[in-house]
């Protein structure tokens, strides 16, 4: 499998600057440098070609590609890793003449996806979306395997008499049908707990954002403070893709006006499409969220291109249309904390590390998701005990008395519960 990976290699970067690439091509540069670093590649050195456009054979062109090929035996590097998503003759072409590994950026991610995925269904989501580039390039990659020196699965060394690219194509496509079946079944279970979630009332504030912005210290952080004791706290670690997972949380600050906090992976610029379906599933809680908070981080010279690539992948998973706050978090590292927390509109400026600003994040979350809740009289049949509990529990209660004929509760209640339970208003 593609996730299967030696760590400790040395790499040759390598990336194409045009006009249109040339905004922040340094940035993105030092993004896949960090990407390599996240799977234990140590940069041995970089090579950036100036083109009006990527050459369509060999992408970078074939005298460039000779320099590094000697710039592979100086610096004795075992990898060459592209910027931009390499086409499959463009991945052939490359290999005959480097004879290197050769990868670019989109494979980088997916072998970070492998290492890091945990649960079940990220292996499946992971596997399906390597599986899906592999297919249209299995000339370059078995050329990079034989570079390797073989690997196991379907794509190791079998014999020469053998038709292995067509061996490893039905291969590839059986195993993809069996994961759609097994990603089909994961998306039907997901679906049933939506809906008991929907059903409950309580509102559901996913966290978006770009990858190691800091959404699960700030999870972590809200729970500290509104989580209860049964509550598990997410990974926390500074590093890209640290969470793969989407994981749900209950944040109970008071006054039974709780909500799920949803955890999800981080965003990345040219994060590959196949691993936005292959996840759809997972990042679906996105989509049916009642708020999300896009959290930035703001020490980040680049994080207004961060918000854009962000509010990008939401319009993709068609969630673009959900309320945001904008959490500018790391906001100590510019500012002073005598500043913090500074909001201005649907922007707050936070540390989640030094929990500075968490009580008004979430005072701005509860406004959000509360502000079409209704104030409702009721009174129910002492008979009717089970409303009552479900009011105690889910509505945030403003007064209560018991009468002759019943138990009055005033109460604040969203939507959803007021009309399940409209017949007993008063």
């Amino acid at each position: 499998m593609i996730e299967n990976y030696t760590e400790n290699k040395t790499a040759i970067i390598v990336g194409v600057k045009t006009d249109k690439t040339a905004y922040n091509f340094d940035k993105r540069m030092d993004e896949l440098e960090n990407l390599c670093e996240a799977l234990s590649i140590e940069c041995k050195g970089r090579v950036v070609q100036n083109l009006a456009q990527a050459e369509s054979a060999t992408y970078i062109g074939s005298g460039k590609l000779l320099e590094i090929k000697e710039l592979i035996y100086e610096e004795e590097a075992d990898t060459v890793i592209f910027l931009n998503t390499l086409t499959p003759s463009q991945l052939a072409n490359i290999t005959d003449i480097l004879e290197a590994e050769v990868m670019d950026k989109t494979q980088l991610i997916l072998k970070i996806f492998g290492e890091r995925a945990r649960t079940a269904e990220a292996k499946i989501q992971v596997e399906y979306a390597s599986l899906e580039y592999m297919l249209p390039r299995l000339v370059g990659l078995r050329k990079n395997l034989s570079r390797q020196g073989g690997t196991g699965g379907s794509m190791s060394n079998k014999g020469s008499g053998e038709k292995q690219i067509e061996l490893d194509r039905r291969h590839i496509e059986k195993r993809m049908a069996d994961l759609r079946k097994e990603l089909k079944a994961i998306e039907a279970t997901r679906d049933t707990m939506r809906k008991k979630r929907q059903q409950s009332g309580i509102p559901l504030v996913s966290l978006a954002g770009y990858t190691n912005a800091g959404k699960s210290t700030l999870m972590n952080t809200l729970l500290s403070k509104y989580g209860s004791e049964e509550e598990k706290k997410v990974l926390e670690k500074d590093m890209l893709f640290a969470t793969l997972d989407t994981t749900i949380r209950k944040i109970c600050p008071g006054d039974n006006k709780d909500y799920l906090l949803a955890d999800t992976v981080g965003f990345i610029e040219d994060l590959p499409h196949d691993l936005i379906s292959a996840f759809r599933s997972t990042l679906g809680e996105i989509k049916l969220s009642d708020l999300i908070l896009n959290v930035i981080d703001y020490s980040d010279d680049n994080y207004q291109e961060h918000i854009r690539v962000t509010e990008d992948t939401l319009k993709e998973l068609k969630a673009s249309h959900i309320p945001v706050i904008y959490v500018m978090n790391k906001a100590d590292r510019l500012m002073d904390e005598s500043e913090l927390p500074l909001i201005r509109g649907n922007r707050i400026y936070i540390s989640a590390k030094k929990g500075l600003g968490i009580d008004e994040l979430n005072e701005l979350i509860r406004n959000e998701i509360y502000g079409s809740y209704v104030t409702v009289e009721f009174l129910i049949p002492y008979d009717k005990g089970n409303v009552e509990n479900v009011l105690r529990r889910e509505t945030s209660i403003i007064e209560n008395e018991y009468r002759e004929n019943g138990t009055y509760i005033k109460c604040s209640i969203s939507p959803v519960l007021y009309k399940k339970f409209k017949e007993y208003e008063i």
